[in-house]
């Protein structure tokens, strides 16, 4: 099979599409001839040597995968089409998937929207409502609303019936949070967001946080919180080290949450899955959710995709078609 390989950490150059060794599925996996995969912040840490794979997991880059079962397992049939998140090896013609952890892609939706759809609903989903425990009539801030995960997150929280606030930087990103349900998009490069938050709740906070930058958000996310909020932490685009106010912690009893969905356990992973099914798949059928796809690259185009990405242009997901 074609796939990305990386022989040395680095920049978009170290990124080879050539050939390489067929995935052999274990028991109780798919083998999935790949469509369209997505590029993740994962896959360029992983490209620069920051975000190693999990042990047993794929060297391919790659988190998500949308195509066709070739060799069935579980449930599946040869034929169906299928999504789903992978521990590694999504850049690739061929990928090895738990049948347990896939999905299937609503009928009215193509392999490229399917394929922007897997990682950032599951890590949305896992941090807004399993961990995060938002419900109806509360109140989520949604940070890099416009992100694949951020946008996701928007349409899930409002789908739950929750308000929600989303920041962003730039009309078009800001405009992207209102179109899909932010009732407060915050400009995060002109406004503090903590304040804008405590005046749209008249100073109660909001109850759950998700965050993608870390240590410069810290103290202003616990600001903005309410009694009894939670802050999701999913990523450290900013610092991952600074002077932090701990007080708020046990003033307002707030709780602190930081997780990975590659590392996840594979149960976890698989109760996940469901859940998202259960709650999402009828959504989507109806298009009250939506993938929100920025750009489409060819696999061979992949180094264009991460020099995309890291300039940080993009609003939702980039996605790569796999020929």
């Amino acid at each position: 099979m074609k796939a990305i390989l990386v022989k040395q950490p680095g920049g978009v150059d170290v990124l080879e599409y050539r050939d390489a060794p067929d995935p052999v599925p274990k028991d109780g996996e798919l083998l999935v001839r790949v469509h369209a995969t997505a590029v993740n912040r994962a896959d360029v840490l992983q490209r620069r040597g920051l975000y190693p794979p999990p042990p047993g997991a794929s060297e391919i880059l790659g988190l998500e995968i949308a195509g066709e079962v070739l060799k069935p397992a579980g449930r599946w049939k040869k034929g169906d089409r299928v999504m789903a998140v992978v521990a590694g090896g999504a850049y690739a013609q061929l990928a090895a998937v738990p049948a347990a952890q896939a999905l299937p892609i609503p009928e009215q939706l193509n392999y490229e929207q399917a394929a922007a759809i897997p990682e950032a609903f599951e890590t949305a989903y896992l941090n807004l409502f399993t961990l995060g425990k938002l419900k109806s009539g509360e109140c989520a801030l949604i940070h890099a609303g416009a992100s694949g995960v951020g946008s996701a997150a928007i349409q899930l929280a409002r789908a739950a019936g929750a308000r929600v606030f989303a920041t962003a930087g730039g009309e078009d990103k800001l405009e992207l949070c209102r179109e899909l349900g932010a009732e407060v998009a915050i400009n995060y490069k002109q406004e503090k967001f903590s304040e804008r938050a405590l005046q749209a709740t008249d100073n109660r906070g909001v109850d759950v946080i998700l965050d993608f930058i870390g240590a410069p958000y810290w103290n202003d996310n616990l600001a903005a919180l309410a009694r009894n909020g939670r802050l999701m932490l999913i990523g450290f685009l900013g610092k991952t080290k600074g002077e932090l106010d701990l007080a708020p912690l046990l003033l307002k009893s707030l709780t602190v949450s930081a997780t990975t969905l590659r590392r996840l356990a594979a149960a976890q992973k698989e109760e996940l899955a469901k859940a998202l099914s259960e709650f999402a798949l009828a959504h989507f059928a109806r298009g009250e959710l939506k993938p929100v796809v920025d750009s489409v690259y060819s696999l061979a185009r992949v180094a264009e995709a991460h020099t995309h990405m890291e300039a940080n242009r993009n609003l939702g997901k980039i996605v790569l078609t796999v020929d």
